[in-house]
């Protein structure tokens, strides 16, 4: 699975984007842990970490709203991460 990271979510990864092998059958909830599991260095000044706004954002899989985090996932699937944001 590919997970793409928008705004805040990319400044706390550190990086735009990164890919993950998981078994068979696994879910958004699944997904999200082994993101966290990454060793990362500590996000900017600023930025919240990415476990606080992996917890409040929302989530696009193959360019479509997912809420529910039991939601299986396939091989080859992207999931934008999408944390709130402000303005007009």
């Amino acid at each position: 699975m590919n997970v793409r990271y928008f705004a805040a979510a990319r400044a706390a990864a550190g990086v735009e984007e990164e890919l993950f092998v998981l078994p068979r059958g696994a879910t958004v909830a699944d997904l999200l842990e082994a993101v966290l599991a990454v060793d990362r260095a500590e996000p900017a000044a600023g930025t919240p970490p990415l476990q606080r706004i992996l917890s409040r954002s929302s989530f696009l899989l193959n360019e479509v709203a997912v809420r529910d985090r039991t939601t299986v996932l396939n091989p080859g699937d992207v999931v934008d991460v999408l944390p709130p944001f402000a303005g007009g």
